[in-house]
């Protein structure tokens, strides 16, 4: 059976008269694809007919994944809604410019709605000066003010198409403020319940002209209803990547993080409204709301940010330098639940998790600790040195599964291009870039993460691997920004708010926009049907929330696939 939204539209083949055609970022990127020769039919199979997945029985399709797919590449990148860089890509099932004001508008704290954007609350960018293109953007500046309650094109100060190059200043992006801004699937809360004012309605205009993505997405596959796995931010979406399940702190109420826990409105822990503290404004035309802590549930779930408990942390045990400092309330428990590796284990299929930078931290800090600027190392986007089967009293597994994967875009200092080269990436890999070349608004910019992972992309194309391979590339979350798109009701942890997907593979349904819904944990799903794997837990939870409601489960990402069958 399949979804009301189980389809794949076609994207045409050339933009509309009224649209140019992007030839900036076809002259980057484009032209590197047809040289390698991967943009037609799979090798060796040209001129077989090509069957779509969603064509095929259960029984076939197993079969053909089995036989074709061999390797599965993750590739995460950060915080970014599907409207901030793909809004109006041909294709879509629901384009930016197609919408009404009732689709958009945005209502105060008091549910009435907004007569326009609140102001950008600290200025469009924190950090500054920079220079961009021949424009200096100062701290605290207010670039773009007095907006209408609408979403908007984000602009220089000479009304310039805003540079993919320019840090902006941070979103917040929390699991309960998600949730209010998603209010119900009408996404109307975006301005109210978030720091930034109005630039949650920003979006980037000229990406189909400066996005290698876009040119990538163009080529291969783009999903338009992919969704993060969990409300809020970055710390809980990739433990979802790799375990579809939130993490467990017990006996919360009587820990050391006791005042971690999260201040709702009401004595009902499922209640997804965060109590404002004194002293919030009451409209957001006044200025950001107020809350208390919220990094764990009131029943002992960790929803937002905690550091791991191994190293490397935020704050390093002295007298055991493998471990986080004891007795820290920002410090998560060690983790013991089934994650994805686990389950890859009991199968005999090899995995690993490459983290850029993570040996330039491990070396800078030998015998301190701290956090480097550059290349910015994020502790909480390594999800599996949560778990203790992969901590340090492990330590053969931690060294296989948690790897290196080195700096910037030389194969010589970043291991997991070298393993890409050398045609020894796992079967299942993961690959987290370094912080300056995530794309997280507030530290690193769109068009240094979109650059490596384009250039990643190039090298897995070259690989000895590449004939079996599937890529996906997704973003853990939408780091703030609004999207307009309503995300499926699923369980307590999410769906949250739209994200972008891309599917790169030989196998891929090229040149399609895919409308099936999915979420991060699809991922999840698409391994475990390719290597014949147990399912975890929190892909069954959310299956029966779904199906209790009338739903059918998300995808496994197999529509955006086709084979010779």
């Amino acid at each position: 059976m399949t979804h009301p939204k189980d389809t794949v539209s076609s994207v045409p083949q050339e933009l509309s008269v009224d649209e140019p055609k992007p030839e900036l970022s076809r002259r980057f990127f484009l032209g590197g694809l047809a040289s390698l020769g991967v943009g037609a039919s799979l090798t060796g199979c040209a001129t077989e007919p090509l069957t779509p997945a969603m064509s095929l029985d259960d029984a076939v399709l197993n079969r053909e994944l089995r036989k074709n797919v061999k390797t599965v590449v993750v590739i995460y990148a950060e915080n970014r809604s599907f409207n901030n860089l793909f809004a109006n890509f041909p294709g879509l099932e629901k384009p930016l410019s197609a919408l009404q004001p009732a689709d958009y508008q945005q209502r105060d704290r008091n549910g009435k709605p907004l007569t326009q954007l609140p102001p950008i609350w600290g200025g469009l960018v924190q950090l500054g000066p920079q220079s961009i293109e021949g424009v200096t953007y100062e701290a605290g500046q207010q670039v773009q003010s007095g907006l209408p309650n609408a979403p908007f094109a984000l602009k220089g100060p000479q009304g310039e198409a805003l540079p993919l190059g320019l840090v902006t200043r941070d979103l917040w992006h929390v699991f309960y403020q998600n949730q209010m801004q998603i209010n119900g699937g009408k996404n109307d809360g975006f301005a109210a319940w978030a720091d930034s004012g109005g630039l949650t309605m920003g979006h980037y205009a000229d990406t189909q002209y400066r996005l290698r993505l876009w040119d990538i997405a163009r080529e291969f596959v783009l999903c338009d209803n992919f969704f993060q796995g969990a409300f809020g931010g970055s710390f809980l979406n990739h433990q979802y990547l790799v375990a579809a399940a939130a993490p467990f702190y017990p006996d919360v109420s009587t820990s050391v993080a006791h005042f971690q826990v999260a201040k709702l409105v009401s004595d009902d822990p499922l209640d997804h409204r965060l109590a404002t503290a004194d002293g919030s404004p009451a409209s957001a035309m006044d200025g950001p709301p107020k809350f208390g802590p919220s990094a764990l549930t009131p029943d002992g779930y960790a929803v937002n940010t905690m550091a791991p408990p191994y190293w490397p942390t935020w704050l390093r045990d002295a007298a055991r330098p493998d471990y986080a400092e004891p007795n820290q309330p920002s410090v998560l428990v060690p983790q013991t639940h089934e994650h994805i590796g686990d389950k890859l284990d009991k199968k005999g299929v090899d995995w690993a998790w490459y983290a850029g930078a993570w040996q330039a931290t491990l070396d800078e800090f030998k015998n301190s600790t701290g956090i480097p600027k550059i290349p910015n190392f994020q502790y909480h986007h390594q999800p599996f040195n949560y778990f203790k089967n992969l901590g340090p009293e492990n330590p053969q597994a931690r060294q296989r599964r948690l790897r290196d994967g080195g700096l910037g875009d030389e194969s010589r200092t970043n291991r997991f291009f070298a393993d890409i080269d050398s045609g020894r990436l796992p079967a299942v890999t993961f690959y987290k870039p370094q912080g300056n070349l995530n794309m997280h608004a507030g530290y690193a910019d769109v068009a240094s993460g979109d650059r490596h992972i384009a250039h990643a992309i190039k090298l897995l194309q070259q690989s000895p691997q590449w004939k079996n391979m599937v890529v996906v590339i997704t973003f853990d979350e939408n780091g703030g920004w609004w999207d307009h798109v309503a995300p499926p009701v699923g369980d307590r942890w999410g769906p949250g708010t739209r994200v972008p997907a891309v599917v790169v593979s030989p196998f891929a349904r090229k040149g399609t926009v895919d409308h099936t819904v999915y979420d991060t944990a699809s991922i999840l799903r698409l391994v475990t049907r390719v290597f014949g794997l147990e399912k975890l837990d929190g892909l069954t939870q959310r299956d029966v929330a779904m199906q209790a409601r009338g739903q059918q489960p998300m995808g496994d990402l197999t529509n955006t696939l086709q084979f010779t069958a």
